[in-house]
C-alpha cells in the first residue's frame, strides 16, 4: 500500500503498468474506492503508468473535517502528481471524478494531456438533495451508510445488470457502506457546491465525454451540455447506468483506450 503525505493526512494510491509509460489518472465516484477501476487496469496499463487513488474521504486516504470543496480535491491530485514528480499526465474521472477532472482542466490544464469525463455533469443535483443526504449520513452514521448502499444498486446499475452480475453490483455498492460517513457527508458538500457550467469554454484539452443511456443521476443532457461547452469534444453513450465502467467494462475500456491513444 503507498501513500503520499499532505499537508492535513496522507492520500493512498496505487501505481500499475511500465515506469516510462505515459501517466494515466483514474479519480473515483462519490462513495467508492480506487478499486472501482479494477476491471480497466489492465487493459490500460499495457500502455499507460495507470495512478488510481482514493479521493479524501474515502478508502485509505485521510478523513479531514468537512465539507469539502473541488478547488481542495483538485489540489489533492496536484499535490499527489507533485510528490511523484509527474509533470503531465492523462485524467479520467467518473461522477465526482469528473468533477475534480473537470476543475482540474479549468484551473490547471497544463498539467492534463487528455480528459475524459465518465457519467458526470459540471452541476451534480440541488443543494436541497445534497443537504438532506449529508443530514441523514451524519445523524445516521454507519447504519445510514448501509442504507445508502441498498439504495445504491437502483441509481448506479441497470436492473439488467443488477440481476445478471449480483455479486458484482454488491461488491461495487459494498465501498459505500465502507466508506466514512463523516468523508462521505464531506465530499457531498464539495458536490454541492461545484458549478463549472460558466467555466467550460476554459477548457482547452482534448477532452472525451462519456454518457449512459439509463444514468438517471448525470443524464446524457449533462453530457451534451458539458460536449457543446467544450470546444472539440467528443461524446460517446453507453447502454448502462452511472457506473457505465462496471456495468458495460470491456466496450467502456475500448473506446477510452482508443481515445487515450489517439491523443
Amino acid at each position: 500500500m503507498a501513500h503520499v503525505q499532505l499537508a492535513d493526512g496522507v492520500l493512498h494510491y496505487q501505481l500499475d503498468g511500465p515506469a516510462d509509460a505515459p501517466v494515466l489518472v483514474l479519480s473515483n465516484s462519490l462513495g467508492t474506492d480506487l478499486h472501482m477501476w479494477d476491471a480497466q487496469v489492465a487493459a490500460w496499463s499495457e500502455h499507460f503508468r495507470v495512478l488510481r487513488y482514493d479521493t479524501r474521504g474515502h478508502g485509505e486516504s485521510l478523513v479531514t473535517d468537512g465539507p469539502y470543496s473541488i478547488e481542495q480535491l483538485g489540489g489533492d491530485v496536484l499535490a499527489l502528481l507533485d510528490a511523484l514528480d509527474i509533470e503531465k499526465t492523462h485524467f479520467v474521472g467518473l461522477s465526482m471524478g469528473g468533477l475534480i477532472g473537470q476543475w482540474l482542466a479549468i484551473n490547471a490544464g497544463h498539467r492534463l494531456l487528455s480528459l475524459t469525463l465518465c457519467n458526470t455533469a459540471a452541476k451534480i443535483g440541488s443543494d436541497e438533495v445534497w443537504n438532506t443526504r449529508i443530514d441523514t449520513v451524519l445523524k445516521g452514521g454507519r447504519q445510514a451508510m448501509g442504507e445508502l448502499r441498498d439504495a445504491s444498486i437502483a441509481r448506479w446499475f441497470t436492473p439488467a445488470f443488477a440481476a445478471a452480475e449480483p455479486e458484482q453490483a454488491q461488491r461495487i455498492c459494498q465501498m459505500l457502506a465502507q466508506t466514512s460517513p463523516e468523508g462521505y457527508a464531506a465530499n457531498c458538500g464539495a458536490v454541492r457546491d461545484a458549478d463549472l457550467r460558466d467555466q467550460l469554454n476554459h477548457i482547452q484539452v482534448p477532452t472525451l465525454i462519456v454518457a449512459g443511456t439509463a444514468d438517471a443521476v448525470t443524464t446524457p443532457e449533462h453530457g451534451r451540455f458539458m460536449q457543446a461547452g467544450i470546444l472539440g469534444a467528443e461524446y460517446v453513450e453507453f447502454p448502462a447506468a452511472h457506473l457505465s465502467n462496471v456495468e458495460i467494462g470491456a466496450p467502456f475500456s475500448r473506446r477510452v483506450l482508443d481515445f487515450l491513444l489517439s491523443r
